[in-house]
């Protein structure tokens, strides 16, 4: 029996999707469903009912997912006292956090809380949203900061784990300025010259979030993508050198819109305002033991500073 069988496991029982768990565990879903079945040879028993639609657990499968949770935090927390061993990284907080927000978000906060906190010494893991979180419930950081969105909620269980909202980001639509200042592309678009559209690539948060406000525009939007990627990162680059219009999250573009080299694309569209909180996550101490001192320090300042 492989971890990462138990890994696709967990992921499965909270998507209930094998296509979902299987983007999302970047693997093919014939693959994936393979692994689930070699689980279910290994454990003997049928873990998933495969008759119900969305994917729901037998009794089998109900109680290996909680016994799944506590197997992996264990081996998480395991190998952390052995890297504890290694005093000289007891001091640093490790973050697991969404590739768009380690390039955007977290380094200007960063520079906020060092003004207003005091020294901290950091340890960035990048992850795709998904594999962030599971960080975090397998043990594998300290904290977890990711977008949140109702329309695409993370399932963290509030009796295990923490949550401070740290601020919030906006996402609209962008793209190269032309020689009169305006955007080259401009929303909605028409029906026989739809916009170039520089979008994310599927099982991505943020193109999910936008899927979501293109879907309530009060007026259609004509779009024809032309080029995706996983990071808001590589779309601002692809809008800045005029390849087609982007939805980036405001803190991706604020430099950007100070020295004009991007401008807003949303015109005369009726797309409602799209606001996400950022948030920071952590395990209940008294779940995995004593935090580290410079954790809950942290913490405590967090609470304290945004429930004002």
């Amino acid at each position: 029996m492989e971890t990462k069988w138990l890994e696709d496991f967990v992921s499965l029982a909270e998507t209930r999707s094998f296509s979902r768990s299987a983007q999302l565990r970047h693997v093919t879903q014939p693959a994936f469903s393979r692994r689930i079945q070699s689980l279910e040879a290994w454990a003997g028993v049928d873990l998933v009912d495969r008759s119900s639609y969305p994917t729901t657990l037998t009794p089998a499968g109900q109680t290996l997912y909680a016994q799944a949770l506590e197997l992996l935090q264990s081996l998480q927390n395991t190998r952390a006292m052995l890297r504890g061993h290694d005093s000289g990284g007891q001091d640093f907080i490790e973050f697991a956090i969404p590739h768009t927000l380690a390039f955007t978000f977290f380094p200007a906060w960063l520079v906020g809380l060092r003004q207003s906190f005091g020294q901290v010494k950091s340890r960035l893991i990048a992850l795709n949203v998904h594999d962030a979180a599971m960080r975090l419930v397998e043990g594998g950081c300290d904290l977890l900061i990711a977008y949140h969105h109702p329309s695409q909620p993370l399932q963290l269980d509030a009796a295990r784990y923490d949550m401070v909202v740290l601020g919030e980001e906006v996402i609209a639509p962008y793209a190269k300025p032309g020689p009169d200042g305006n955007p080259l592309f401009q929303l909605p678009g028409h029906v026989n010259r739809p916009l170039p559209y520089l979008g994310y690539a599927p099982g991505a948060y943020l193109g999910a979030v936008t899927d979501w406000m293109l879907k309530q525009s009060q007026t259609p939007i004509h779009l024809d993508r032309v080029y995706e990627t996983d990071m808001a990162e590589g779309l601002k680059a692809m809008a800045m050198e005029g390849h087609g219009v982007a939805f980036l999250p405001s803190s991706a573009v604020r430099k950007e819109l100070q020295t004009g080299q991007l401008v807003s694309a949303s015109g005369q569209s009726m797309l409602p305002s799209l606001s996400m909180q950022v948030r920071a996550y952590r395990a209940h101490p008294g779940s995995r033991g004593l935090a580290k001192r410079s954790v809950q320090d942290l913490w405590d300042f967090l609470i304290r500073q945004h429930s004002k």
